[in-house]
């Protein structure tokens, strides 16, 4: 660890997770640091309720810019060291939980590295969260034992993948893909390539508990058809295994359920899906 500037000076960053979108599901520590903090540095993921709460004076968007552009994750470290230094209480801001797949981990090297204080705020995950709104179990007793979460968004500049679908399909249990909706038809052709059979349940949930909501069902052959046809778009959830299947058995009776189910048989080009009425905002959690 390096030399810190004078320790009465120096400020605080709290890594805190706002949960999968839907503000009520924001912890109560959450909200207090949020109406703490002298600033709020975030990007899209904790959704338009929850970010437009925030004084517009004490929030940084380092998400996405205009045109595209991404601010990077250096510019977001450097930032939240010279915030800090100036003897600010910062909060970074993220969907879901700061350390399942949020960088959490990388930006709190950073901060210990420069000397730093800092406090990790875990939040509800959307991986459990999202599905669980939808109707969809990620463990039941009766039937898996086990779930796995991984990425379908790794760093560009790694050599290989580490992820080994090969072994994620032996598991037998749930698989959970976030930041999945591009690279599905290879993650899905890669595990009927790995034994798991083709009528595998799988669901899309596309910005889980927002009111903007949506659910697409398929199976493994056919969800990559009913993404297409339902216009499934980023931040979204794949669930993968026996459990997808269980929202058609509970969603009669499941309230804010992501009415806009889109089930894509083999040879049906017509699954559709559409929104609730609300607008779909920009989304890049935890994916």
């Amino acid at each position: 660890m390096s030399d810190t500037d004078d320790s009465e000076t120096t400020g605080v960053v709290y890594l805190v997770g706002s949960g999968p979108g839907d503000p009520e599901l924001l912890t109560v520590k959450a909200r207090r640091l949020l109406q703490e903090a002298d600033v709020v540095l975030h990007d899209k993921l904790p959704g338009p309720e929850i970010i437009e709460s925030i004084p517009a004076q004490r929030r940084e968007d380092v998400g996405k810019r205009a045109g595209g552009d991404r601010t990077s994750q250096s510019y977001t470290n450097e930032r939240l060291v010279e915030l800090a230094r100036e003897g600010k209480q910062v909060v970074r801001l993220k969907g879901g939980d700061p350390f399942v797949f949020g960088r959490g981990g990388e930006e709190a090297e950073v901060l210990a590295e420069a000397g730093i204080p800092f406090e990790v705020v875990p939040g509800v995950t959307s991986p459990i969260a999202a599905p669980g709104v939808a109707g969809i179990p990620v463990t039941h007793r009766d039937h898996v034992s086990s779930v796995s979460f991984v990425t379908g968004h790794e760093d560009p500049t790694k050599a290989e993948s580490s992820v080994d679908w090969s072994a994620l399909a032996d598991t037998g249990g749930t698989i959970v893909v976030l930041m999945g909706v591009g690279k599905l038809p290879e993650y899905t052709a890669e595990l009927r390539s790995a034994g798991l059979a083709p009528e595998t349940p799988v669901a899309l949930v596309e910005r889980g508990t927002w009111p903007a909501m949506r659910v697409v069902t398929g199976t493994l052959d056919t969800i990559v058809d009913a993404r297409d046809a339902a216009g499934i778009e980023p931040p979204a959830i794949t669930v993968i295994g026996e459990v997808a299947a269980y929202r058609e058995e509970l969603v009669a009776f499941l309230r804010g359920r992501g009415d806009a189910d889109a089930t894509a048989e083999p040879g049906d080009d017509d699954a559709t899906a559409e929104p609730d009425g609300a607008e779909s905002p920009d989304g890049g959690d935890d994916a």
